[in-house]
């Protein structure tokens, strides 16, 4: 092979390669994990896929608190008065001049 022909292919494969990457770079997919079913059904089909804490039932707080509360939903308080309001009947005691 000749020189120039070594350095043609040489070229053609550095531009193709560069074309490869960039094709590489653009999925297909939603996500990067897609087609992954086999980890997907492993993960569903685990026995306890729980966090340990969850199984804690001994939630610290406050009884008389929970109970008022659940109470003020049950029972919500009355609304307040509306506020009161003044009619006046008669003259205002504003002069126009007239009389």
């Amino acid at each position: 092979m000749s020189r120039n022909s070594v350095l043609i292919l040489l070229l053609c494969a550095g531009a193709l390669s560069g074309c490869a990457a960039d094709y590489l770079n653009h999925y297909d997919t939603v996500t990067l994990a897609a087609g992954d079913t086999q980890k997907y059904n492993s993960l569903l089909q685990t026995v306890d896929p729980f966090n340990p804490a969850s199984k804690n039932t001994r939630i610290e707080g406050d009884g008389a608190r929970a109970a008022a509360v659940a109470q003020s939903y049950k029972f919500p308080p009355p609304p307040p008065p509306p506020p009161a309001i003044t009619v006046n009947v008669g003259g205002s005691g504003v002069t126009n001049g007239a009389n």
